[in-house]
This record gives C-alpha cells, structure tokens and sequence, in this order.
C-alpha cells in the first residue's frame, strides 16, 4: 500500500504484542512502520533501541497488553522511556486491549486495583494519551490523569451481524455487568435484551442461576467484552439452548482465548464466535467456529483525528 500521509512528523511504531495489527494499521494512516528493535539481554532483560530520528514528532505505539501481559507491560514501558529520552513531542499508547483491567475495585478485603497500577506505570514513564478499545468497566477511564480515547467494538460487531440477516434476534449479556455492551448492540440490531442472572465462586469459574428475558425460540447473540476461558460463555450458550433458545451466537472484542478455550467453543452449543483483532490470534487457535474482524481502520482513524485535532466522537456512531 503507497504511503500517503503528508504529515511527516507522525511516527507509527509496534512492538511484539500484535506487528500484523500494527502494519494494518499503518496502511490504513499511509505511513511506514517506524525503525525500531526489540532485543533481550541474556538474562531476559528487554533492550529497545529506536533506529530513527524521532526528534519533535506525535509518535503512536501499537501494543496490546495480552499474553505474555507481564512481558507486554515492560516492553511497553521501556519504549516510553526511550522515546522521551529521544525528544519525541507527544507519546500516544495505542492499546487495542488494556491487561490488567480486570481487577478494578476491591472486591474483597486486601486485593489489588491493577488497573489503576497500570494506569499509574504509563503515566509515569511518560506517556501523554491512551487509545484503547473496549475496556473491561468504562469507568477505568477515570484512573487517567492523561488523555484517554476509548472506543468501542459494538459497531463494527453489530454491522457483521446486520450482515447475516438473523431473524427473531434476542441480544444476550452473560451477566449483569454486562448490560449496557448489551444495549448497545441491540440498539444497533433493534432487538430486545436478556441477562444471565450468573455467580462467580472463584476467578475463571462461574455458574448460571437464572435466564432474565424472553429468549424461547430466538437467536441469540451473547457479547461480552472479553472471553479468557471461555467457561462463562459456553456455559451461557449452553444454557440458552436448554432453555429453548433456537440457536446462539457469541462476540466479544477481546480473544483471550486462554487455557482450555478452544476446546470449550468447539464443543459447545454456539455455532459461530465473532472476534476482533485487538489480540494476535495464533494458527493453532483458528477454527471453523471463529470468525475474526478487523479493528485496524477504526483505530487508523481514530490515530489521524487525534493527531488533526478533529473529533473522535463521531466514531461512535
């Protein structure tokens, strides 16, 4: 793809966490991906060394925090570190999916709030903005002190599904935290709601008590914004289908995607899982009943309308 943006002084650059992401991206704006390595010291310390001037330029660097999160994290750091040692004007994270976001309140006595923790590590290294996607509770937001640009998957999953033309659709939220994604969806495909009324015991593990709304002889779509397991999801369509649900279909912006996963989907009732590219999906992970959409021309515009200083809320719509 020719490169044709004229503003030279916006740089692109990726790390390790998704570089097909990354380039997609950089098509879409019409810039080069910028110079940079990635090396380990022998002891598994990361060296980044960025291999062209970026001296007064708006640099945006494309890094999703997903498995290895730790590693992800410290790469992420670390080219802040060096971009601002560098002189670069403005430093953009660019996290299509924020790790660690889980963990926003203290549910119980002496647990950590790890999406602050990460909020606070960008800051202080010396990031500037945030651009990320579908974060696990909205109000994350407000963990920044920086700017923060959050968009959102729920258009560019309810335009696949307008495309297949379902009939008798019910829009399903696999909790109560859910409701508002839910919404959002059913808004876009004029369909009602339910709720999977569900109890989580221990992390990655939940159990469904109740179905709230109409779902008898529907199609339903469950959205969520993440799935890591896959348990709760499976364990809804499962659910759904026993309580007369004629057939459902699952999506979520995040593929996490870890652990026993892909043998939980492909062995349960749903009969298509509609995914973004926010995270890398490896070969072994691609099976029939996983359909994956881009977010790259989302997020490539989204870059051009903050570095213009236009309007980023018309994405939305």
């Amino acid at each position: 793809m020719p490169y044709k943006y004229a503003d030279s002084n916006l740089k692109i650059f990726t790390l390790n966490s998704n570089p097909a992401l990354a380039e997609e991206i950089a098509g879409h704006v019409g810039v080069p991906i910028g110079q940079c390595s990635v090396a380990r010291f022998s002891d598994g310390e990361i060296q980044i060394n960025i291999e062209e001037s970026i001296r007064g330029c708006d640099v945006y660097v494309i890094q999703s925090t997903s498995a290895p999160v730790n590693e992800h994290i410290m790469e992420t750091l670390i080219m802040i570190d060096a971009l601002k040692r560098a002189s670069a004007k403005t430093i953009n994270i660019v996290m299509p999916y924020y790790g660690y976001g889980r963990q926003d309140r203290k549910a119980r006595a002496r647990e950590p709030i790890t999406a602050k923790l990460v909020a606070n590590l960008l800051e202080t290294a010396g990031a500037d903005r945030v651009i990320t996607l579908d974060l696990h509770a909205p109000q994350i937001q407000g963990f920044f002190d920086i700017l923060i640009d959050h968009l959102m998957g729920v258009p560019i999953l309810a335009e696949y599904f307008q495309s297949k033309n379902l009939e008798d659709l019910v829009i399903v939220s696999p909790d109560h935290g859910g409701v508002t994604r839910a919404r959002k969806l059913a808004d876009r495909l004029k369909a009602p709601i339910a709720i999977i009324d569900k109890r989580r015991p221990r992390p990655n593990v939940a159990e469904v008590m109740n179905i709230v709304g109409q779902i008898e002889g529907r199609t339903a779509i469950l959205i969520d914004d993440m799935i890591d397991t896959a348990g709760t999801i499976t364990l809804a369509a499962n659910a759904l289908i026993e309580n007369g649900a004629k057939d459902v279909y699952a999506c979520c912006t995040h593929p996490v995607l870890s652990g026993p996963a892909i043998e939980r989907i492909q062995n349960s009732k749903i009969r298509e899982l509609v995914i973004t590219n926010t995270i890398s999906l490896p070969e072994e992970k691609k099976i029939d009943k996983i359909t994956q959409l881009s977010v790259a021309e989302l997020i490539a515009e989204a870059i051009v309308r903050v570095h213009e200083e236009k309007s980023v809320s018309t994405l939305f719509d």
